[in-house]
Parts: structure tokens; C-alpha cells; sequence
């Protein structure tokens, strides 16, 4: 769950999970998004895949990038639980 918190609190990160959720994108395409360089991209899409956050998938010659759903259902459910344990106060 580090990692998860780790990646999303980069900005260019959550503009990346945001694109994608939209649709499934390479990273050409993501790249395009931002006035960084592909490698600097390409970086970012490694700190959200190992975070589980993303998935890959070789198109080809591209590899295409979708969200991993089953990660920010994870993700809620301890938000949830987390305020179910502190009776929903803050």
C-alpha cells in the first residue's frame, strides 16, 4: 500500500491515472499530454506500475497502458474500513 500512496502523490502521476481513465493509451500518446521528456514519462509509468496501479499490454510494436481497476477497489475498500475502525469520525 506504500507504493500505491508513493506514486499517487506526484502530480504528473494522478495527470497520467486521469488520461488513462479515460482511455487505454501508449506511452507516445501519454507523452504527448506533457512538456516532460519520454524518458521522464516513461519513468513515471514504472513508479505506477509497480505500484499496481497500471497494466501493460504489447500491442505490436507499442505496449498500451490501462488502470488496474482492482487496485483502487483495494484502495477504497481500506479507506473504508480504515474509517469504519475510527466509527467514521475524524
Amino acid at each position: 500500500m506504500n507504493e500505491v500512496f508513493k506514486a499517487l502523490s506526484d502530480p504528473t502521476r494522478r495527470k497520467i491515472l486521469e488520461l488513462l481513465s479515460k482511455k487505454d493509451m501508449n506511452a507516445g500518446e501519454i507523452s504527448d499530454n506533457f512538456k516532460i521528456s519520454k524518458p521522464s514519462i516513461s519513468h513515471h509509468l514504472s513508479a505506477l506500475k509497480n505500484a499496481g496501479l497500471i497494466l501493460d499490454e504489447r500491442e505490436g510494436q507499442n505496449i498500451k497502458y490501462s488502470l488496474n481497476i482492482t487496485v483502487f477497489q483495494d484502495i477504497i475498500k481500506w479507506f473504508f474500513d480504515t474509517a469504519n475502525k475510527n466509527g467514521g469520525e475524524e
